[in-house]
């Protein structure tokens, strides 16, 4: 259908696109991702569903007004909700963290879904307290490169020798295009504990894992699950923070219709 927009209650401008026939369903996007980041799952899921991807604020055709807060993501997706008539919700990454919430927080969904919310178990390896004071000071000051190099290496935990190298590589414009966002994703995290809201998302819930993942990001996934009400954990084969297209969308479709 092309690009469409809503205004969200404080009015920032959000935008959308719809693709596919069946009931709706609203994929959220996590860290650097746009509308655009679910053109391969919304394509395999479009034979069932009615996919809906949007900008979250700030990111992409939407806009945000200041200041930033995670009450105004959830009345974000509250409106998208709302104009698509759905209440079928699945997350990425922090998208999922994001799509919890919403659950738990008295949106009108009714199945949520999300691949790998990056939750720290007290037994993996733990953000330090600098890292978002350090992130909302480099991208105050515009210096998103760093930002991006910040969120890589003391948010990822990617070596600081890995991160050099995909500096040269073709697609980090584009994550630092999207670096003034990360401190959004980051509040989302609330210090990346599993949070207690979890246990009010009394929908059904699915929370997948890739093989090809940390094993910290596999580990938080299935305690996610687990502190669920109705929550089940499915682990298949992918690579790092990553699920081919096909293989997520034959998930979620047996969840979302089942």
């Amino acid at each position: 259908m092309g690009m469409q927009t809503l205004t969200s209650k404080d009015g920032a401008s959000i935008a959308y696109e719809r693709s596919g026939r069946g009931p709706a369903l609203v994929l959220v996007g996590g860290a650097f991702m746009t509308r655009r980041s679910f053109t391969p799952l919304a394509e395999a899921l479009a034979p069932e569903f009615e996919v809906v991807a949007y900008d979250r604020r700030g990111r992409g055709d939407s806009t945000i007004t200041p200041p930033y807060a995670v009450e105004r993501e959830l009345e974000d997706l509250a409106a998208v909700l709302d104009a698509v008539g759905g209440s079928f919700v699945y997350g990425m990454s922090s998208g999922a963290a994001l799509a919890l919430l919403a659950a738990g927080s008295g949106l009108p969904v009714e199945r949520v879904a999300g691949t790998e919310p990056p939750y720290r178990l007290p037994e993996h390896p733990q953000i330090h307290g600098s890292y978002g004071p350090t992130l909302a000071r480099l991208t105050e000051a515009g210096r998103f490169d760093e930002a991006v190099a910040h969120f890589m290496v003391n948010g990822v935990g990617q070596p600081r020798e890995v991160v050099d190298r995909m500096k040269a590589d073709p697609f980090w414009p584009n994550l630092v295009a999207l670096a003034h966002t990360l401190g959004h994703d980051n509040a989302i995290m609330a210090g990346y504990r599993l949070p207690d809201h979890l246990a009010r998302v009394t929908v059904p819930a699915l929370v997948l894992s890739s093989t090809g993942s940390a094993p910290w990001l596999q580990e938080s996934a299935a305690a996610t699950a687990s502190a669920l009400p109705d929550g089940r954990h499915v682990q298949r084969e992918g690579g790092f923070h990553d699920l081919p297209p096909e293989t997520l969308a034959a998930e979620l479709t047996a969840f979302f219709k089942g």
